[in-house]
């Protein structure tokens, strides 16, 4: 079978549209799913890493614990852990109406939730290696000046270890990325489902599967330049200034 591009223009076999548009619908979801968790992860992760650097043992217990469940836990029994297991803890009535939510909603939730925790894990460890990172004396100094521990964390130490981790919390924005296809398994409509599906309608696995990548690549490049214009917007200034 000849390379045939064109098949994206061909009607679907139903909905009434064309078959670039169920993947232009997999890439919205894709995109959003991204979003999405990785909000959920920078917060996640910023808590549990100021957790584990915090005096408090229970604390710092709590986060280890967080850390070392998620990382530990392969990504995929823990996106069915959340579809499939998750509900039956719940109690008896929120249970059933959990499952009574309409379905592709119900998988998008559940994937932000799992991709969200999960690289918030990650994200934790590299919030706690930026902590450690820097100096003793900044946090002793803003204790001697009369702040408070949260304030001496949400003033010097976090905007500080924040520079330091860019590159690496920039690494982790793309794997979040590389990361949503695996939603495709519990059944939300992102661009690998959508690669699938096209395929098994149409045959023409070569044009389904490089569009995605192709996808997957420029969402991947967008992202990137974003976090490197926040690296340059955040990153202090070395150059010394001269005089006039």
């Amino acid at each position: 079978m000849g390379l045939n591009w064109g098949i994206f223009f061909e009607d679907a076999p139903f909905g009434g549209v064309k078959y670039y548009q169920w993947l232009l619908e997999g890439f919205r979801n894709t995109v959003a799913l991204f979003v999405c968790a990785w909000l959920l992860a920078f917060i996640a992760g910023s808590l549990v890493g100021i957790f584990r650097t915090l005096p408090n043992r229970f604390l710092r217990l709590l986060g280890t614990l967080y850390v070392e469940f998620f990382r530990n836990i392969p990504l995929l029994v823990q996106f069915f852990l959340w579809y499939v297991v998750a509900p039956e803890l719940l109690p008896r009535n929120l249970g059933i109406w959990v499952k009574r939510i309409d379905p592709p909603l119900q998988s998008f939730v559940f994937s932000v939730i799992c991709l969200g925790l999960f690289t918030g894990g990650r994200i934790a460890e590299q919030v706690r290696s930026g902590i450690e990172a820097l100096s003793g004396g900044q946090r002793k100094a803003a204790l001697a000046l009369g702040m408070t521990l949260a304030q001496t964390y949400r003033y010097i130490l976090m905007p500080n270890a924040y520079r330091i981790i860019m590159p690496p919390l920039t690494s982790e924005s793309l794997n979040l990325i590389k990361n949503t296809a695996v939603a495709s398994t519990i059944g939300l409509i992102d661009l690998t489902f959508q690669a699938y599906r096209l395929l098994d309608f149409s045959a023409y696995s070569y044009e389904s599967f490089t569009a995605i990548t192709l996808a997957y690549v420029f969402l991947c490049l967008i992202t990137l330049g974003i976090m490197r214009f926040v690296e340059r917007r955040i990153r202090l200034s070395t150059t010394p200034r001269t005089k006039a």
